[in-house]
């Protein structure tokens, strides 16, 4: 792992494949860290011909947002919107897009194939249109144009998802009990959820986080994006998106949604998959983005 500094953010990145010459850059979702694209996914891709990067967004994992504003700890999550709101936002997605450019950049990439998860699907999306020209293909997979009319989140899946966790500094065991809680909510009904698997990459993940309260930030980013019907409209690549029966987060709605409004879009849905990808499916899932890219 590699750390790169770009405008503001120092950000973290990995490469596989160095000698392939086909890239494909892994965005990762709404505080979810790099690894989230299993090491296992990644070497998929590579056997298929793939120099793939994945990189943890700012403010998640070990990439840092260095102009921030910390959050209090005192205040509850509308607290914090209300403040924001009135100040300013401390970015926005296309400035975690610009990210992804950067790190283009510093790869000396002209143009690569993108696959992005839940908020990195959204990503991608402001990627492949305002950058049509860096964009060679694109896969979104559980997520959503954020479209004002689509299904709302489940309300439950919501209120696990925005109430303060246990700081794992002083209570690691309840704040991994609720961890593992929603990520068997989310998982979906069509595949086996491995609490053991779950809890040894949340392990990892307290180990390799270096920013506190960051997911806040990046929800005031999501939060203020303005939907806009022309920014699908406006994408060219060959686009898949991929979505789940079981999805409790974006609703299936949400995904069929970015099929529809992308020009000759491919649409795949998985029956029983919930808002992760489990390791039954990264066989298919990677030869499926490998026969798009093709």
């Amino acid at each position: 792992m590699e750390i790169v500094r770009i405008g503001e953010v120092d950000l973290c990145y990995e490469v596989f494949g160095e000698k392939n010459t086909e890239n494909i850059i892994l965005i990762s979702g709404l505080g979810s860290q790099m690894i989230r694209w299993d090491i296992a996914f990644c070497n998929l891709l590579v056997e298929k011909g793939f120099r793939v990067i994945r990189f943890d967004n700012r403010d998640s994992g070990s990439s840092v947002f260095n102009a921030k504003r910390e959050i209090p700890a005192d205040k509850s999550i509308e607290e914090v919107f209300a403040a924001f709101s009135k100040e300013g936002i401390p970015y926005s997605l296309m400035d975690m897009a610009n990210d992804v450019i950067g790190l283009l950049d510093h790869l000396k990439i002209k143009k690569s194939h993108i696959a992005g998860r839940s908020m990195g699907g959204i990503i991608s999306q402001i990627l492949a249109s305002y950058y049509p020209e860096r964009v060679l293909s694109l896969t979104i997979i559980m997520s959503t144009s954020l479209n004002p009319s689509l299904p709302k989140p489940d309300s439950e899946i919501m209120a696990m998802m925005t109430q303060a966790s246990s700081d794992p500094d002083l209570h690691k065991e309840e704040y991994f009990s609720e961890k593992l809680r929603f990520a068997e909510k989310i998982s979906g009904s069509g595949y086996l959820f491995d609490p053991n698997q779950e809890k040894a990459l949340l392990e990892e993940e307290l180990t390799r986080s270096r920013t506190k309260n960051g997911i806040i930030r990046q929800l005031l980013a999501m939060g203020s994006f303005q939907y806009n019907p022309a920014l699908l409209k406006k994408i060219t690549a060959p686009a898949m998106i991929i979505h789940g029966t079981d999805d409790l987060i974006f609703h299936p709605d949400c995904g069929k949604d970015i099929a529809d409004s992308i020009s000759d879009s491919e649409w795949i849905l998985i029956n029983g998959m919930g808002h992760s990808i489990p390791v039954e499916l990264y066989d298919s899932i990677s030869n499926t983005i490998s026969g798009l890219t093709k």
